[in-house]
């Protein structure tokens, strides 16, 4: 059988990861500044991580969502705690896309509309309307197109204020960085004036922090340098170290009904013992500050190679924008300096690291991108 061949792939097969690198079958060491998609939070195979899995895998890796699952309570506990949500509500799920969705879905439950408002450049995922409210009409299939999603430029209050005043919009939804689409980071001053239009109108205001999210940015949420509390947030890539595990946090005003929502694999004994572990680390080892510290210095370092046009981020979820394509800059990188990164579009160099990288980490990249520019 062969498999669908759904992305182009590099000629390289990773068999191993340690704390920020990564290893091909070959043995080759790579720098990975790219996490996987942001996905490695606390390091590659950090040993209290994999201790934890095996010891929930030799008791129990999965039973119904029909009985108690005490780790769900306990994951509760710590991420509400670590968030400073802890008067929200927790849902667990498996992937972004699936958060995202059960987001729209719960809005519109909530408040009986069906448009919502999404931006220019958005990623909100690859399912029905996740993938709508995504701003790529050559990934949107037909059956997608419900005509219930509307596209507003980003940072663009006015625009905002234009459509929701038509009383039939029951969410937007937004980004707390915008990843795909560039790294771009909302105004907060445009956040806090969105916050303000959804409360007027009673709209539902959902926070995408599925890359933005879990200390990415130097705080555990990307919307919190704005100062403004969501309605709903969703969450995952970081919150399970590659462990498929996602989740949305849902403010008291929504009341939960029996049938509404469900899952049969979210939040199952194994998930939520790697969500734990994650949030273990994250306490011990200060890992959201560290986002903070060791972003602001990479920045800083980066803001001065003459060949980057722009330096954009917060934390580690930082946007180089070159004036010509990095498609073969990111190949040097790779292949020459043996270095993962991303790209966003064509010009924008994505760089996600695992949240425990190092200043010393971050001046070997810089060493190895001027070798390849």
């Amino acid at each position: 059988m062969k498999l669908f061949d759904v992305y182009p792939l590099f000629d390289i097969e990773i068999v191993k990861g340690r704390g920020v690198h990564t290893y091909d079958a070959q043995g080759t060491e790579y720098l990975d500044l790219y996490g996987g998609h942001a996905v490695i939070s606390v390091g590659h195979s950090h040993p209290h991580y994999v201790q934890a899995l095996k010891a929930q895998a030799e008791n129990l890796v999965f039973y119904s969502n029909s009985v108690v699952n005490g780790l769900q309570q306990k994951l509760a506990d710590k991420l509400g705690k670590a968030s400073g949500y802890d008067d929200y509500q927790l849902f667990l799920v498996n992937s972004g896309a699936e958060a995202n969705e059960n987001a729209l879905k719960l809005a519109s439950f909530h408040t009986g509309k069906k448009r919502v408002l999404s931006f220019k450049k958005a990623f909100h995922g690859r399912t029905s309307l996740a993938v709508e409210a995504t701003d790529n009409p050559k990934i949107v299939a037909p059956v997608n197109e419900s005509g219930n999603i509307t596209f507003i430029p980003f940072n663009d209050i006015d625009a905002v204020h234009a459509e929701i005043v038509k009383g039939d919009v029951c969410a937007v939804i937004i980004e707390g960085i915008q990843g795909v689409g560039g790294v771009q980071i909302p105004d907060d001053v445009f956040l806090k004036q969105l916050r303000a239009e959804c409360d007027n109108t009673g709209t539902v205001l959902i926070l995408d922090e599925i890359q933005s999210g879990y200390g990415r940015s130097g705080k555990f949420f990307a919307h919190q340098y704005a100062g403004i509390r969501p309605d709903i947030i969703t969450m995952a890539k970081g919150i399970g170290n590659g462990f498929p595990l996602s989740g949305l946090l849902i403010s008291p005003a929504f009341k939960p009904v029996y049938g509404m929502l469900g899952t049969t694999f979210g939040g199952n004994h194994l998930a939520c013992a790697a969500g734990i572990a994650v949030l273990e680390i994250f306490e011990q080892e200060n890992l959201v500050e560290n986002s903070r510290e060791v972003g602001e210095y990479l920045m800083a370092r980066l803001r001065e190679i003459p060949q980057i046009k722009e330096v954009r981020g917060r934390g580690l979820m930082i946007g180089l924008e070159f004036d010509e394509p990095v498609k073969e800059l990111r190949k040097r990188l790779l292949f020459e300096q043996h270095v993962f990164t991303g790209a966003s579009g064509t010009n924008v160099l994505r760089l996600l690291p695992p949240l425990v990288l190092s200043m010393t980490d971050a001046d070997e990249f810089v060493t190895r991108l001027k070798k390849a520019l």
